[in-house]
């Protein structure tokens, strides 16, 4: 009994161990945006909860955008509608 008992605890402290770990295995790269994951169409800005820049490590400079539902879309920085957001977004900041 005290095997199994033994054999269980280190079963379990594993799990804990490797859940943690978990997220340094992921790769780096899952942040980055390729060419076909681009969307072209405005997404109205009301819809955006937020957008971060894709690591320099990237081949492609993109933007990753989060919708209010929580769907995540790629668009490219040079589009003239996210630019006006984006301008828009930092005007907003700076003056409150």
């Amino acid at each position: 009994m005290k095997v199994f008992s033994l054999a269980l605890l280190t079963l379990l402290l594993m799990a804990l161990w490797t859940g943690n770990q978990g997220v340094s295995f992921r790769s780096p790269y899952g942040a980055c945006c390729y060419k076909e994951m681009i969307v072209r169409q405005k997404i109205p800005a009301f819809l955006i909860r937020s957008y971060q820049k894709t690591p320099s490590h990237c081949s492609r400079k993109a933007v990753r955008v989060e919708l209010l539902k929580g769907k995540k879309f790629c668009v490219d920085p040079e589009e003239g509608w996210f630019q006006q957001y984006q301008r828009q977004k930092e005007s907003t900041s700076t003056s409150t």
